[in-house]
């Protein structure tokens, strides 16, 4: 009764071939778009820079930061963080990433409605992913003694998987509004602006396998609880 029923392990490899594919193709994508250099001659930071300017935001700064796919905005000190690649390089791959990352500091100065849900959820997701899989495992191995335990840990789950569901429309939007400005403000050629909206699309897609993931490994635990008799 505890272990993976067939359909489950199905559906988990099923998902867990979606991640590879989807993160191999954009692993191929971004080394594609990385060698498709700028005709503008502009940084990753510069991009950056001038997409906060032209939208009024002057209390953000645009920093690098060590390792490779570390880019991310922090609405807490406000900053762009820009891995070393994407900061320096000068590459429609660059240009995408730092465009992206403005368009959560564009979301934050506007009080974009799902980066808010998604930042306060940010609290209760770093004190449940410390402490889910032991809540959810203890509660397995407990299950006809104390199955409380077990829906305890699918609570906690489920808070997680809520903040993977609320990110999809957080990082689809930032992506619309990076290519927007990108083209509204004619940053990019035709071929680079191409390739900048091909590489933000993979980019989401990484999500919603995750969010999908996390939705399938959500109704598995459920059932377990359901069926614990």
């Amino acid at each position: 009764m505890l272990g993976f029923s067939l359909p489950a392990m199905i559906l988990m490899g099923g998902i867990a071939l979606a991640s590879w594919l989807v993160s191999s193709r954009l692993k191929s994508k971004f080394e594609k778009y990385s060698n498709l250099q700028l005709r503008n001659g502009m940084s990753g930071q510069e991009i950056a820079e001038k997409m906060l300017a032209d939208h009024g935001i002057r209390d953000v700064r645009v920093i690098s930061v060590e390792g490779q796919l570390t880019d991310h905005y922090n609405p807490t000190d406000k900053t762009v963080n820009l891995s070393e690649a994407v900061f320096n390089q000068r590459n429609a791959a660059a240009a995408a990433v730092a465009a992206h990352e403005c368009g959560h500091a564009v979301q934050h100065a506007t009080a974009y409605r799902w980066l808010t849900m998604r930042s306060s959820l940010v609290p209760v997701v770093n004190v449940a992913s410390s402490y889910m899989q032991w809540i959810l495992l203890g509660g397995i191995l407990m299950l006809r003694t104390f199955p409380q335990l077990l829906l305890i840990g699918i609570v906690i789950f489920a808070a997680t998987t809520l903040f993977s569901i609320i990110t999809l429309p957080v990082e689809y939007d930032a992506s619309n509004r990076a290519l927007a400005w990108l083209e509204n403000k004619n940053m990019l050629t035709q071929e680079e602006q191409a390739g900048a909206k091909d590489a933000l699309k993979w980019a989401a897609r990484t999500y919603v396998v995750a969010a999908l993931g996390s939705i399938a490994t959500l109704l598995y635990y459920i059932s377990i609880f359901n069926n614990r008799r």
